[in-house]
């Protein structure tokens, strides 16, 4: 009886030694994947669920839009080079007429300065050229960094719109556990403590430190929210996964 009591005794001292909390699996480095340029996608490449590797093409957008614009820098680029042939052949008539005194000074620097603004409209155009050819590079939206794509939002023959939510890319290689605390039990965490981990689904157990501690941004809740890393090593570990963590009280002075 006496030996039954003190196991009991026991028990509630480990408990009570023991703050359990509930949290859920969280990728610290999730990232929300649009098209800076406006037109028609042309392909996706990925699904909800597909893997990917930094570099890899998620989808296309059709470059007709661009196709346009450089059709039309390229027709002002021609315009304009004819224009200054033209000047400077005339300026350097001008130029021999003027030597001569048949012309006067000032028409000269008349179309002297006609053709350093018509070049500096070349320089400005080739510069708008430059800028167009640029664009091509973004009508291939490719993944930033290796991860699952966790939600699909656009469809082949959409119309793509820039900073419209098309993709959701989710990091796997750098999970956080996130959890609330109440503010009665604050003072028994800290920056740094190491916690007990527990993911009962894939029956995975490690521990885990404390990384961040955060107000709540309803202030009613009058609760922290705790990040908290830990290493999943070879485990099917995923955002949304159920976690169990628990607070030795012990060692959190």
């Amino acid at each position: 009886m006496i030996k039954l009591l003190l196991t009991t005794i026991f028990c509630i001292n480990l408990f009570a030694n023991q703050l359990e909390l509930s949290g859920t699996v969280i990728s610290d480095n999730e990232k929300i994947i649009t098209s800076r340029n406006m037109g028609y996608i042309k392909e996706v490449y990925v699904n909800e669920g597909s893997q990917v590797k930094k570099g890899d093409i998620l989808y296309e957008i059709d470059s007709s839009n661009i196709d346009s614009n450089k059709k039309e820098v390229l027709l002002n680029l021609e315009i304009l080079k004819n224009q200054a042939r033209n000047i400077e052949i005339n300026y350097n008539r001008y130029k021999r007429l003027q030597e001569q005194d048949l012309v006067s000074k000032y028409d000269l620097e008349q179309l002297e300065l006609n053709l350093m603004n018509t070049k500096n409209m070349i320089s400005i155009t080739n510069a708008k050229l430059k800028e167009v050819d640029t664009q091509y590079d973004y009508l291939k939206i490719k993944a930033p960094n290796d991860g699952l794509i966790i939600k699909k939002s656009i469809k082949a023959g959409e119309m793509a719109m820039p900073s419209m939510p098309a993709l959701i890319l989710t990091d796997l290689s750098n999970l956080l556990i996130k959890t609330d605390i109440s503010e009665t039990n604050l003072n028994s965490i800290k920056i740094g403590q190491e916690v007990d981990v527990e993911i009962a689904s894939q029956n995975f157990k490690t521990k885990g430190v404390v990384e961040a501690i955060i107000p709540n941004t309803n202030a009613m809740t009058h609760s922290f929210v705790l990040k908290i890393s830990f290493n999943k090593e070879n485990f099917n570990i995923y955002p949304g996964m159920y976690s169990k963590i628990l607070v030795d009280l012990a060692n959190a002075n």
